[in-house]
């Protein structure tokens, strides 16, 4: 006879709960609800965690029981027993692997601020760079990586990386009300780890994205996002610091030597050269010809050569091709102590369709407007910053400043102003919609124009912002006080054209077109203008 005990048709095993079947299928909003330490109502507290790659945990030296049919772990305590701020979890890899220890990520309070929350929605943190991205910290006494992101009207956000596998479960981040902002603080982790952001959208999209706030990035082809290392730099350049707090620009002479890193100078096997190297070779060379700054085209991380840096995939993140955020930073110290200014092309008009970047950030419209008509340039196949969103702006203001400030930039030539002023700009009618007076002028561009000029002039006395503007848009460089942009100087892009047509003339035929000579001096008190010579113009010489 048969007496082997089997289950009746009818049982079966313990329903999982609603909150830990989403926490298993990584659509939990809020993973704090069911992770971490909970203290009980009838007395006891009960750790519970998530561990889809584990055979083993324990905590608080006992093991912890798998509930069933998922790969969360728990263990109730007793009452009295003694339970640890922030438990140690210790487990092993399936297959009798390697035994691992870390604390609980979901036991830590709240990181960021209130006043951080209001301000970042109110488009007002002008130093947001410090409290979204990934720092490195220390909390009660616990050191790790706190990461932080803006991502409204998603199911969930979770911080992906080379320490979960890449599993979007594993550390899935807390939301922060209805400001939008997603936070979690991973404990343990160092410098130099990789990382993304996974984000179920709305409508149960899924995209892996890099961190808009990432300081730093792999070298492409890669796209991750990688924890920075914040030991700060040891600056020599005081004594430049506060010199050009006084330097008197309208009135002492500036010659502006303006280049590419990565096409300059390179190794004779066509590698580039690092910031050290481009520091030896490139500062004597300027001074020798008598040069006061040197201007960057954009060293912003860019996925794209062939840009030159104007499709901006990483806009806190100094490009990995020349070396670490902190080899930049002594390139600019270097050029301070020699003398010799630093200007930065910034690029807030546009940014690519990469879909792992800011494109379409949660699955749909986010740092874009969500209009085509509005929200993309087909020219140059890229989109639109929505300026008249407050988080979108205030990304924007924000990375003028940190740009000055972490690595005491000297000005920033803003590209691109004039597809910004205008609404119609290289659109046929029927492709543009117009402003809420009818007009075509982009307002909410405007405001964010006048805005990050004043910042940066309120913040940083003697830092320029010149504005590459190629209409006859009025008071571009006068202050935002007496109605204009606000910006320092304009570069006078007629003088350029008028100048390089003449030259393209035959000698025999030049005295019949002295007029493309002088007319620039009909109206060069109108603005404060910087004559170039462009890298659009140069290139094709």
């Amino acid at each position: 006879m048969n007496t082997a005990r089997t289950t009746p048709p009818s049982a079966s095993l313990p329903a999982v709960s609603p909150p830990i079947a989403r926490v298993q299928s990584g659509t939990h909003h809020d993973p704090f609800e069911v992770l971490g330490v909970h203290p009980q109502p009838g007395g006891g507290t009960l750790i519970r965690t998530f561990m889809p790659a584990a055979e083993a945990v324990e905590v608080a030296g006992g093991r912890m029981s798998r509930v069933s049919g998922t790969d969360c772990f728990e263990r109730l305590l007793p009452p009295g027993a003694v339970v640890e701020p922030h438990p140690s979890l210790r487990w092993q890899d399936k297959g009798a692997g390697n035994w691992h220890t870390a604390q609980c990520p979901y036991s830590f309070a709240p990181q960021l601020g209130e006043m951080d929350l209001h301000l970042l929605g109110e488009g007002r943190h002008f130093e947001a760079w410090k409290v979204l991205g990934a720092r490195l910290k220390t909390v009660d006494g616990v050191a790790g990586c706190l990461f932080a992101v803006w991502a409204p009207a998603v199911q969930r956000v979770s911080v992906i990386g080379d320490f979960n596998d890449w599993d979007g479960r594993r550390h899935p981040m807390r939301c922060r009300g209805t400001s939008g902002m997603w936070e979690l603080f991973v404990p343990g982790l160092t410098a130099g780890h990789a990382y993304k952001y996974e984000i179920l959208g709305s409508h149960g999209q899924l995209v892996r994205k890099t961190d808009p706030y990432a300081r730093q990035m792999f070298l492409r082809p890669e796209t991750t996002s990688c924890v920075p290392d914040d030991a700060p730099h040891a600056w020599g350049d005081a004594a430049w610091i506060e010199a050009r707090a006084h330097f008197d620009w309208q009135h002492r002479p500036i010659s502006i030597y303006e280049l590419h890193p990565g096409s300059w100078r390179r190794h004779a096997d066509g590698g580039y050269y690092g910031w050290d190297e481009l520091a030896a070779e490139l500062i004597p060379y300027v001074q020798d010809l008598g040069y006061t700054h040197i201007e960057l085209m954009p060293v912003a991380e860019h996925p794209l050569d062939a840009s030159w840096g104007y499709q901006v995939s990483g806009y806190y993140a100094p490009t990995a091709r020349f070396g670490s955020p902190d080899d930049f930073r002594g390139f600019v110290d270097a050029c301070h102590q020699a003398g010799i200014g630093v200007l930065l092309d910034w690029v807030p008009a546009h940014f690519p369709k990469d879909d792992w970047a800011l494109a379409r950030f949660t699955g749909g419209p986010l740092y874009e407007h969500a209009d085509p008509r509005r929200g993309e340039h087909r020219d140059w196949g890229t989109l639109i910053f929505d300026f008249g969103r407050n988080e979108v702006r205030n990304f924007l203001v924000a990375n003028a400043l940190y740009w000055i400030e972490e690595f005491h930039i000297d000005g920033l030539r803003v590209d691109a102003v004039a597809s910004m002023l205008y609404l119609d700009y290289s659109r046929q009618p029927g492709e543009w919609l117009p402003n809420r007076y009818g007009g075509r002028e982009n307002l909410e561009a405007v405001h964010f124009l006048r805005e990050m000029n004043t910042e940066v002039h309120g913040r940083f006395p003697g830092v320029l912002t010149i504005a590459e503007e190629s209409t006859a848009w009025p008071a571009v460089s006068r202050p935002v006080e007496l109605g204009g942009l606000g910006f320092s100087m304009k570069w006078n892009m007629g003088w350029m054209n008028d100048s390089l047509d003449y030259i393209e003339k035959e000698p025999v035929y030049r005295k019949y077109q002295h007029n493309q000579l002088t007319f620039s001096q009909m109206y060069a008190w109108s603005e404060n203008f910087v004559l170039p010579l462009s890298h659009d113009e140069v290139v094709h010489m």
